[in-house]
């Protein structure tokens, strides 16, 4: 399996980023983890960006070359038609993950544009998040 780790922006702050929210771990060390972990049943590739048109690129490349996305769209989740209308035209399946709960945050947080052409979502877990979605995503493909 080819796996695409799709971060937005922000998220390069993690491990000193609001640890109230987002923890203390920054997310190349949980990378590590996970790929070492999996690196029987899966390919990993991450990529982080500020930029919603670079997000988008790598979404739209993503269509055949990888079996999966993870996608954390950050901030862009609330506010992005682009990235909801790029997920709509790729077949990839595209899984939002969320480290946080965003519905147990402020309002604004409580609508994704994006969840809407995902296959599913998983929030809530801290970094564990993205272990899920990959565990969820690897059932429903095998």
């Amino acid at each position: 399996m080819q796996i695409l780790i799709l971060n937005g922006p922000n998220l390069n702050l993690l491990g000193t980023r609001e640890p109230e929210v987002y923890g203390n771990e920054s997310f190349e060390s949980f990378y590590a983890e996970l790929a070492a972990v999996y690196d029987d049943v899966a390919s990993f590739t991450y990529y982080q960006s500020n930029i919603e048109g670079a997000l988008i690129d790598h979404l739209q490349q993503a269509d055949g070359t990888y079996d999966a996305v993870l996608l954390n769209a950050g901030g862009y989740t609330h506010t992005s038609v682009a990235i909801m209308d790029c997920i709509a035209a790729i077949k990839v399946p595209v899984v939002e993950v969320h480290i946080s709960n965003p519905l147990a945050r402020e309002e604004f947080r409580h609508v994704s544009l994006i969840g809407k052409q995902c296959v599913a979502s998983v929030s809530g877990f801290g970094l564990d998040s993205y272990r899920l979605a990959l565990e969820g995503i690897l059932q429903k493909l095998s």
